[in-house]
């Protein structure tokens, strides 16, 4: 039987509904109640480093648990590791840390919609889904996992897609890697390896702005006056912006701030397409960095791993438009 680290943050998964229909955090994990049933699945060692909703967490908190995993790693004691953690920044969660981390047995994350209490919670389910997926011997070398709803999604593709539903977790463009059946863990296909780099400065700047219709320079002029470190914009369409904020962008790259554009569709990825004022041809001659694929708030954390990593403006490109 697989000896597995499982690394508890808080979370619904974590919490329950009181009286008043509010959901509230727990001195006690109800999770851990459950080690019989754990038990039946793996030898599984419990820690819990901190106890917080997920819009608490923040860039040092993924850092520490990125430490954590490392030097559990290093012991040669543990198979792989499960963490539990709310929905709401689950994703960025996941992807930082597979940017982060260099290391071949499987890191699964998961949650809950719906907490412990209440009819249908979906938490303890999920949890042994995740340990069953961490003590498969086929999860090696698969990087950051999430498994929600009898799905494993890769970190990179993986994106909460309703409030509320318990299937809100999906992969837009590429699908689940692999799923569970009642007596199987099912792989599709092995992930693309990214490059991993240890060191992310949580204090530089790095905001993320969404396009829209008419969208004006003067966001793009208060954050180049702030000196920010980066900008990543969820722009329109395959890669466009209206031609009312160009003098703003403009402003930003002559002050040497690099700017990444995703897109703000659900689906698909920005490509210099467009031709006309604004359009991603223009704006790929200005400079502006195409993701490949990412959506907003983790290609943000790329940008951010990369100028920690004092990457320069091509090498900036290459990480983003050449790597997944």
């Amino acid at each position: 039987m697989k000896r597995l680290l499982v690394i508890h943050t808080g979370g619904t998964i974590s919490m329950s509904q009181n009286q008043f229909s509010q959901v509230v955090t727990n001195d006690v994990n109800p999770i851990s109640l459950h080690r019989d049933i754990i038990g039946q699945y793996a030898n599984v060692d419990e820690i819990h480093p901190f106890n917080i909703p997920s819009p608490h967490i923040t860039i040092q908190n993924v850092e520490k648990l990125r430490n954590i995993i490392i030097e559990a790693n290093k012991t040669g004691k543990y198979d792989g590791f499960v963490v539990t953690h709310g929905t709401d920044t689950l994703e960025e969660t996941a992807y930082l840390l597979d940017l982060l981390l260099d290391i071949r047995c499987p890191v699964v994350i998961t949650g809950a919609m719906r907490s412990s209490n209440e009819i249908g919670s979906d938490g303890l389910y999920n949890f042994i889904s995740s340990i069953r997926v961490a003590s498969s011997s086929d999860a090696n070398d698969k990087g950051v996992m999430v498994v929600f709803n009898d799905e494993i999604h890769t970190a990179r593709n993986v994106t909460k897609t309703h409030t509320s539903n318990i299937n809100t977790f999906q992969s837009p463009n590429q699908g689940p890697l692999g799923i569970l059946t009642k007596d199987n863990v099912q792989f599709y296909n092995q992930p693309y390896k990214q490059q991993s780099f240890k060191i992310i400065n949580y204090q530089l700047k790095v905001p993320l702005i969404k396009a829209y219709m008419g969208m004006e320079s003067d966001i793009f002029n208060f954050y180049a006056q702030q000196n920010v470190d980066g900008i990543v914009i969820e722009a329109l369409g395959q890669g466009n912006l209206p031609p009312s904020c160009l003098k703003g962008v403009q402003t930003c790259l002559d002050n040497n701030i690099p700017i990444v554009l995703v897109s703000r569709s659900f689906n698909g990825i920005v490509s210099p397409v467009y031709a006309y004022e604004g359009g991603g041809f223009q704006l790929a001659n200005k400079g502006l960095i195409f993701s490949n694929g990412l959506n907003g708030p983790k290609a943000r954390l790329k940008l951010l791993i990369g100028l920690s990593n004092q990457l320069n403006i091509v090498e900036l490109k290459n990480y983003f438009e050449k790597q997944n």
